[in-house]
């Protein structure tokens, strides 16, 4: 019943939205729709990612989220992913390699994510590896975050490859952001501690932002009651499973940043340092408590941006950036632990455990250039070239295993370095060129009326090219209600993986790989009835091709890339924000989805159907802040072939309370998560012949931190 429910609540909306038109504010006259927009929505509302050019979300070619560092502070949030999953139809699941996030977009969900694009200041940091944003994550801490951008939707013809289910642009503080000096600490649960420094000023004519962020945590440490080792010991006869036992997130973070800017130059530089990373639920989805990751991201980026190049009709930017990441290991890593038996010699087969060591080393190179020219009566033209240059440098591995072609480890005899041996080594290296151009017209042909028309051309060493156009028109029904019709159509580059794994029978690479597509058509309307209340309803249809799946020979059985997969699906989502009073507000948003696999006419699996999320803010006395939060993840059928009862719902409910201006510049927060401390779960892979663990991966019970800043 629920569904249709929902469904209903949707049309009554709907028609809401259109009784209200009749009684909306007429325009003042003389004022601009733009500046009526803008005093409508305020510039918290406003967004570039959509076309390039900041614009009011309301107007924006695009159906997109913006999420301000006062909304992280609302929420108390610590990490990038607390912040994501209250997106409307953003729900992140776990990998249980680290639990790395996957950020599933209205029901596309895959174990690397790599069909969503992650930029920071508008540059990717995809991975060649995998096509994620690195296996070593580590989570992202949010001090240094001024604000997000999210789309929800493809986005190919703006940011080419990878811009597939959503992108999300995280923008970092500068200057005008942090207006001082900030210092902070918080501690918590799990014995995490996170301290952070930023500082904002001038000096000899430069704008120079400078961040600091330093983080340790032993991480969660809820239990797998079963894994891969325990069905190998059913099988093999053996009995030497981890489980049951604690899932593996500890880490060490540190996070750097320097932005300096003068006239039309910026200069900004960071670093990413990961260490002691966990293995979160293992590697092989077998439990390794002492398995350590680490790794590096340097990144570099100069932009030159001139709003008045030629004159005032010419707006140009041109960018270089450079990424160098890294994945490594500290300690070794046992994809399945001491006295593993796999029945080929009387004694255990592995004593010590199997043990494998991947490292990989990348850099990228990247540089753009666009114009915007607005000579031309109603029109915004802005074209743009620009060129990556990815490099996977050097792999290395050390390892006590080879495979044979069942896919099973056998001995090597000892610990071996086989970097360089093609017989034995995971990957090759290589690299990947990409040249592309792209045109956007934003048509402005009547006063209500905007078409926003772009294409772009991509081509790429490896496999070749591909042409993603996007159409968008946008009708301001009136100035508070925006109606918009858009199409797009998106790709997603092969992973290395996909294109050159070798000597692994389980995942052998294609070189022959075209890349996977998405097609996708939405309605949104976008409506302020009045100056407290603000809704949104989107509705959305995709068809997604060509998608890259491991596939067993029939004659070999040994599983290569291959494009193969196919998934339809539509859904609505549907957003409200209410200040009710001056001191308190409500957003909530209700998501729904429903995808099938066409391949087997099933339902595509692991997205939740239906989420609820409900937050308010409630400044009970002068500076005294209190925001609850809820988020209910509903309905979540299994994939294909996974045979399992479906997984459980749940509903977490979130507390914080906060207290500013403390003698004028200290700020203390109390958060508690997960308050009554449900048992919250994400859905583990399923395998071919046997799913490695049943029970899927449990999400973090109670947990509480507080925090304290000053500011100055």
């Amino acid at each position: 019943m629920f569904p249709h429910n929902m469904f209903f609540l949707i049309r009554i909306v709907f028609c809401l939205f259109i009784l209200h038109t009749v009684d909306a504010l007429a325009l003042s006259p003389g004022m601009d729709e733009e500046e009526a927009l803008l005093g409508l929505y305020g510039d918290k509302e406003m967004i570039s990612i959509a076309t390039g050019n900041s614009k009011p979300i309301a107007k924006a070619p695009a159906v997109a989220t913006v999420i301000t560092a006062e909304d992280i502070k609302e929420i108390g949030a610590t990490d990038l992913d607390e912040v994501l999953e209250t997106v409307p139809g953003l729900h992140v699941a776990r990998n249980p390699r680290g639990y790395n996030p996957i950020y599933t977009f209205r029901g596309i969900f895959s174990q690397f994510n790599s069909q969503v694009l992650v930029l920071i200041n508008g540059i990717p940091i995809t991975n060649l590896f995998f096509g994620d944003r690195n296996q070593v994550w580590g989570g992202m801490p949010v001090q240094a975050i001024a604000r997000i951008e999210v789309i929800r939707g493809p986005g190919s013809a703006i940011y080419g490859a990878d811009a597939f289910a959503g992108v999300i642009n995280i923008i970092t503080k500068t200057k005008e952001d942090i207006k001082g000096t900030e210092v902070g600490a918080r501690a918590g649960s799990f014995d995490t501690w996170d301290t952070w420094t930023l500082h904002g000023g001038a000096w000899s004519g430069f704008d120079i932002a400078v961040m600091l962020e330093y983080g340790d945590t032993d991480g969660q440490q809820e239990t797998i009651d079963a894994d891969a080792q325990t069905f190998l010991d059913s099988r093999f006869g053996t009995d030497v499973s981890l489980a049951p036992g604690p899932v593996n997130l500890q880490r060490e973070n540190f996070d750097a940043r320097l932005d300096i800017a003068r006239g039309h130059w910026r200069l900004r530089a960071g670093l990413q340092r990961r260490r002691n990373v966990g293995t979160g639920a293992g590697v092989a989805e077998a439990l390794d408590p002492k398995g350590r990751f680490a790794s590096d991201r340097w990144n570099a980026d100069l932009t030159y941006y001139n709003p008045e190049f030629f004159n005032e009709n010419w707006n140009v930017k041109a960018q270089l950036s450079y990424l160098d990441t890294s994945q490594e290991v500290e300690e070794d890593v046992r994809l399945f632990p001491r006295g593993a038996d796999f029945g080929g010699i009387p004694e255990p087969d592995f004593p010590v455990g199997v043990i494998g060591n991947p490292e990989v080393f990348e850099r990228h190179i990247r540089f753009n250039m666009s114009a915007f020219y607005t000579g031309f009566k109603q029109h915004q033209i802005r074209a743009g070239v620009g060129m990556h240059y990815g490099d996977l440098y050097d792999v290395k591995e050390v390892k006590n295993f080879t495979l044979d072609s069942r896919g099973l480890p056998r001995p090597l005899g000892s610990l071996r370095d086989v970097t360089g041996d093609l017989s034995q080594a995971f990957l090759r290296e290589r690299d990947r060129k990409n040249y592309y151009l792209f045109l956007q017209d934003v048509w402005r042909f009547s006063n209500d009326w905007e078409l926003t028309a772009g294409v772009r051309y991509d081509h790429f060493s490896d496999f070749g090219n591909t042409i993603n156009p996007r159409l968008a028109l946008v009708w301001l029904t009136r100035y508070n209600l925006t109606t918009k019709l858009l199409y797009g159509r998106a790709f997603r580059a092969p992973s290395f993986a996909e294109l050159f794994n070798i000597n692994n029978p389980v995942a052998l690479g294609n070189p022959n790989l075209d890349p996977e597509n998405l097609e996708t058509l939405e309605l949104s309307l976008d409506y302020h009835p009045t100056n407290e209340l603000h809704l949104t309803l989107s509705l959305f249809h995709y068809w997604w091709n060509d998608i890259i799946q491991f596939i067993p020979h029939p004659k070999t059985n040994i599983n290569t890339a291959q494009n193969a997969g196919k998934q339809t699906g539509f859904g609505a989502e549907l957003e409200a924000g209410w200040k009710l009073t001056p001191n308190f507000h409500l957003l909530s948003n209700y998501a729904f989805q429903q995808s099938t696999d066409e391949q087997t006419d099933e339902n595509a699996g692991n997205a939740p159907h239906h989420q609820i999320y409900l937050r308010g803010n409630w400044e009970f006395l002068p500076h005294w802040h209190l925001s609850p939060q809820f988020n209910w993840v509903i309905d979540r059928a299994r994939a294909s072939g996974d045979n399992r009862i479906e997984i459980d719902d749940y509903s977490i409910f979130d507390l914080t309370l906060r207290r500013r201006a403390i003698k004028e510049h200290w700020e203390v927060a109390f958060s508690v998560r997960n308050l009554f401390d449900v048992d919250a779960r994400e859905p583990s892979p399923v395998g071919t012949l046997v799913t490695p663990i049943p029970h899927d991966l449990p999400l973090a019970g109670r947990s509480f931190f507080g925090e304290l800043r000053l500011h100055f």
